[in-house]
Formats: C-alpha cells, sequence, structure tokens
C-alpha cells in the first residue's frame, strides 16, 4: 500500500486517497517514509521544504487543482516511480 503525507488542511484529499486504498499521514509526520507528499503550495517554505526534497519522494502541490485532479496527480507519479 502506497503511503502519501498530505498536509492537513487537504481533508477532502486525504478521504479521496484512503477511500481508493492509500495509506495517508498527516504531513507533520511525514519523517516517515513516504510515496508522495500533497501540499497547499502556500506554506512551501513553512513547511520545510528543503526536507521535503530531500526524501525523494515527489512533491504534488494541490494550488489550483481539484479533489480528483490531485488523486490523478498521485496515481501518474506513483505508477512512474514504480517503473523504475
Amino acid at each position: 500500500m502506497a503511503r502519501v503525507a498530505v498536509e492537513q488542511s487537504l481533508s477532502p484529499i486525504s478521504k479521496m486517497l484512503r477511500d481508493n486504498g492509500y495509506e495517508v499521514v498527516p504531513l507533520g509526520n511525514w519523517q516517515q517514509e513516504v510515496d508522495a507528499i500533497v501540499i497547499t503550495g502556500q506554506d512551501v517554505n513553512v513547511m520545510g521544504m528543503q526536507d521535503i526534497k530531500s526524501s525523494g519522494a515527489p512533491v504534488i502541490s494541490a494550488d489550483g487543482l481539484t479533489t480528483n485532479e490531485v488523486f490523478h496527480e498521485v496515481n501518474i507519479r506513483l505508477s512512474e516511480t514504480e517503473h523504475h
């Protein structure tokens, strides 16, 4: 099961991911190994972007995207990493 860290203000996205078989963890606890990270895009510096980038997990910005679009992005990014 893929584990995705999601910023807390994005609860509709967390629910969509959980409903579709993903394990969702709060972004504050993303230090555990995760397969992808979803952020609002607004608090990039506040959330410690350097640490997030060094995790090696793809970062998806939900800024301007619908819940379905973010879910689609997560699926695409995770399928890309599985094929490498």
